[in-house]
């Protein structure tokens, strides 16, 4: 699942990026070249240079004449590239972007004419503060996680970055194992499926010019995870639990291995309304969980469910060792703190909320990676802190139809060392 889930996302944002790349390169608002004055243009004067992270603006006075078409701008980014940016003759400033570090580099800009005639160079010095990428290296932090390294990294300005892990493959040949472009602000998230013995990581950062950083390293031991064993799972009813819609829509639908109709579906509507509402399980045996997927309902025409109707949006799951006793759960304002325990023994074992379309698509339209998405099931981690549960209480505060009486869902895998 979270191969499949990692696909789509890095898919989606490496288009973003490059749809980014091409924009940096467009120019509108030009006068067509329709010109054959072949006199050479002024230069521009009274230039001024405003710095930022990564690149500068470059403000100027045009000379004035009828015949200029634009503004061009020719620098080095780093030791190997160089760039042009051309600005419109309808504007007075020039932007530069794209320098791997924060030093001096040398931007000659030249004014052109309708036909194509550049005016003398004139060379200006920027200083870009520190570029992104470089700020989100000293950033980039690596633990043990279930089955593989948990990486953290803050992008202060949500700009497009890329953050690259490398791993030595069996002949100890460093290879890169994930890239992960984003622009957030912040990022967490775990790369799965090793071994328990320790393994070396590298994570350098990237941006959308090709500049990169330096390669962090650490050595991380992989904590012991395993899927649970969906065939030892059954429904655990306790007097408060909110009852299925009818035997075909039962709750063992959950861990039968199918995101096909028929779903899990509560009474709809709930009926004594009681909301929030809950229904509980046993796994069969008590594991120290790590994650686990949810998959919501899809529906018999692919996408006919997809982010509305009964999926929980904003859900809580409760677990416990002991033999569960029953209680009104309390509602998202009444929620003991992570890891600790209602009066009756029910641990909050985290409050979770449904991502959002990747498309941003509105319903009921989706795309293709929005289907991918929703098929492989929402990932998400449990703390680390937790202890280990059996039983396990899921408590749908809100779904995703806004009408808040009933609930669906079409699978739920869990994961997590039950040794």
């Amino acid at each position: 699942m979270d191969k499949i889930y990692t696909a789509v996302c890095f898919s989606l944002l490496a288009l973003a990026l490059g749809a980014s790349q091409l924009s940096c390169k467009k120019t509108d608002g030009y006068n067509t070249i329709t010109s054959t004055d072949k006199t050479k243009p002024a230069i521009v004067t009274d230039i001024k240079v405003a710095n930022f992270n990564g690149g500068a603006y470059i403000t100027y006075t045009l000379p004035k004449s009828p015949n200029i078409l634009y503004v061009q701008a020719t620098y080095p980014i780093n030791d190997t590239k160089t760039r042009q940016t051309k600005s419109s003759y309808y504007s007075d400033s020039i932007t530069v972007s794209g320098f791997a570090k924060s030093q001096d580099y040398k931007v000659t800009l030249y004014v052109v004419s309708r036909a194509e005639v550049k005016s003398d160079s004139v060379v200006v010095t920027v200083h870009p503060d520190t570029p992104a990428y470089l700020l989100a290296l000293p950033t980039v932090k690596m633990a043990p996680d279930f089955g593989g390294v948990n990486i953290s990294v803050i992008n202060h300005l949500k700009a497009n970055i890329g953050v690259i892990t490398i791993s030595p493959d069996i002949t100890n040949r460093l290879q890169i194992i994930n890239q992960n472009y984003n622009n957030f602000d912040s990022l967490n998230y775990s790369l799965r499926g090793f071994d328990t013995l320790p393994k070396k990581f590298g994570i350098y950062t990237t941006d959308e010019w090709d500049n990169v950083s330096d390669t962090v390293y650490a050595t991380i031991k992989p904590i012991y995870e395993t899927q649970m064993t969906k065939s030892l799972f059954k429904s655990y009813v306790l007097p408060s639990d909110v009852l299925p819609y009818d035997d075909l829509r039962k709750l063992d639908n959950l861990w039968d291995n199918n995101i096909k109709e028929p779903t899990y579906n509560t009474r709809q509507p709930i009926n004594p309304l009681i909301w929030p509402a809950w229904m509980t399980f046993d796994m069969g045996q008590a594991a120290k969980l790590s994650r686990y997927t949810m998959v919501g309902r899809t529906g018999d025409a692919p996408g006919e469910f997809m982010w509305g109707y009964g999926t929980p949006q904003t859900w809580v799951i409760w677990g416990r060792a002991d033999a569960p006793v029953d209680e009104d759960m309390p509602d998202s304002t009444g929620l003991p703190p992570l890891g600790q325990m209602t009066p009756k023994g029910w641990i909050n074992m985290g409050l979770f909320n449904a991502p959002a379309k990747p498309s941003g698509l509105p319903n009921p339209q989706f795309s293709s990676a929005d289907l991918a998405f929703w098929q492989a099931g929402f990932p998400f981690n449990f703390d680390l802190s937790l202890p280990k549960v059996r039983y396990i209480r899921f408590e749908c505060l809100t779904n995703m139809g806004g009408t808040n009486n009933f609930f669906d869902m079409n699978e739920m895998t869990f994961f997590g060392d039950p040794r």
